[in-house]
């Protein structure tokens, strides 16, 4: 047969057996025809062994009958008319001598005085005699002399059991048939077969009730996962509300093991979605966001240009002009140039790594913030020690420079602002109104702005609110951490960084 019909018939044969079910079934009933057929193979050897044991005694025992003949019964131990030993005459003697039915005899003789022929009986049921045919008697005179049974098949009689000795009068030998053990082992094999098959029968019958019962939770695990299979997770809001049973949790049971991790992995899924969905949402708001700062600017531009288009002659307008399309395109390059270092950090583009001397680096940013907010009360509190991070120097410098611009645009003139040096990092600290509680869980977020209590005399603080989410993505991407805690009159900004080693 070709491999392209042999192969679909494979997988049409292996077909039924796919299911656990059906494995966990056809185990079960292998093991059971096996161990069945093992215990009846050994059980009808030991009836074998036994009755035969029981059959070598008695053909001993016949062997002794048979040696203790008369010596005329070597002569002809089948006929009915023996010898004429005397003339007396007196009544024959059974040539049986106490053999029993089905016992075979067999006597091969040399005597000088007789003519001395093999020759042997066969007692019948009748207790009548029949005599030896000369071809199994050929046959017994090869038997050895040991007196030890074997089985010999003789070509007339069949099987029998024979053990034969050596005489005064010559080699006797004595036997039974075996049919009467072989017969009883057959009749044990068959019920054996049919007990086999019976049980096989019965394991399989039961075996599917029981392994389906015990299956059942596991179809159900199964049915909760194919329903949320079913599911459209590949866009929007998701409630993956579905999960597998309490009841089918237990971790003691292995049912319960795979219930309690498809748990957890649609724990996983759930909240990998919300985060993704998330995501999305602040994508889109982004966009939005960023498109809103850009117009502003864009639409400034786009109206002075069109006053300078309408009056050419007047060189007032054309100052004024150029000038705010200047302001505006510093304002809308900052902004870009802010969206685009987020971008390169959210792809994970690295930064320089070397050491920073933080002291430094918070000295001179407090002394810009001075000059240009003088009007604020400026602290810097360095340790005696130099401190020293791992980092790149411009984009740390970036951190401060944020964090103290936000400092100085989200508090009113005279507040006192405290930057420090830590052991592992900065802070900065001031005693402004705080941020709005429902804002803080969000002050890091990109567009997120301040209201107005937190700007300098209730005006619009300006900027596109990147100012902290860029100071997240910069500590973020050296490996650091940031954390705000806020309230009326204390603000606190820590940022934590790799300190160096060296």
């Amino acid at each position: 047969m070709t491999r392209a019909v042999v192969q679909p018939l494979r997988q049409r044969v292996r077909e039924p057996f796919r299911s656990l079910t059906s494995r966990l079934v056809l185990t079960a009933v292998a093991l059971v025809l096996t161990v069945s057929v093992v215990i009846g193979v050994v059980a009808s050897l030991a009836v074998r062994t036994y009755l035969d044991g029981r059959l070598d005694d008695d053909v001993q025992g016949a062997l002794d009958r048979a040696r203790n003949a008369p010596a005329w019964a070597y002569v002809d131990s089948a006929s009915l008319q023996p010898p004429e030993i005397s003339g007396d005459g007196r009544t024959r003697p059974d040539p049986r001598f106490g053999q029993g039915e089905s016992t075979l005899t067999a006597y091969f003789g040399d005597f000088a005085d007789y003519d001395a022929e093999p020759n042997g009986t066969v007692v019948d049921r009748g207790g009548r005699f029949d005599a030896v045919p000369e071809e199994d008697l050929d046959v017994l005179a090869g038997v050895g002399t040991d007196a030890r049974p074997r089985t010999v098949d003789l070509p007339e009689l069949g099987s029998y059991r024979v053990a034969a000795t050596e005489t005064a009068y010559g080699v006797v030998v004595a036997g039974l048939p075996t049919d009467d053990v072989d017969d009883a082992v057959a009749t044990l094999l068959r019920v054996e077969a049919v007990l086999v098959l019976g049980g096989a029968g019965l394991a399989a019958l039961v075996g599917l009730l029981l392994v389906r019962r015990q299956l059942r939770p596991l179809t159900q695990v199964a049915a909760t996962a194919h329903r949320v299979s079913a599911l459209p997770l590949d866009s929007g809001e998701i409630d993956l509300a579905e999960r597998v049973p309490e009841r089918l949790t237990d971790e003691r049971t292995e049912v319960g093991q795979v219930g309690a991790a498809l748990n957890t992995l649609l724990a996983h899924v759930e909240s990998s979605l919300t985060a993704r969905h998330r995501s999305e949402q602040q994508v889109r708001q982004f966009v939005a966001d960023a498109s809103h700062e850009l117009r502003t600017p864009l639409a400034t531009i786009a109206g002075y240009t069109e006053l300078a288009q309408r009056r050419p002659d007047d060189t007032g307008t054309q100052r004024t002009a150029l000038s705010k399309v200047a302001e505006e395109s510093v304002r809308m390059t900052g902004l870009v140039e802010d969206l685009l270092l987020l971008a390169r950090l959210d792809s994970g583009r690295p930064l320089e790594r070397e050491p920073v001397d933080l002291t430094r680096l918070l000295l001179e940013a407090v002394s810009d913030a001075r000059v240009l907010a003088p009007s604020h009360r400026w602290r810097l509190e360095l340790p005696e020690d130099v401190v020293e991070v791992v980092g790149d120097t411009p984009r740390l410098h970036q951190v401060v420079t944020n964090l103290l611009t936000n400092a100085r645009k989200h508090t009113p003139e005279g507040s006192t602002i405290t930057v420090a040096a830590t052991a592992t990092g900065l802070s900065v600290h001031d005693d402004g109104p705080g941020f709005d509680p429902d804002l803080a869980d969000r002050a890091f977020e990109r567009f997120v702005r301040g209201d107005a209590s937190r700007a300098r005399g209730g005006q619009d603080p300006g900027g596109a609110g990147l100012g902290l989410s860029l100071v997240q993505a910069i500590v973020a991407a050296h490996g650091g951490s940031v954390t705000l805690s806020s309230r009326p009159g204390d603000t606190t900004i820590e940022v934590r960084l790799p300190v160096s080693t060296t």
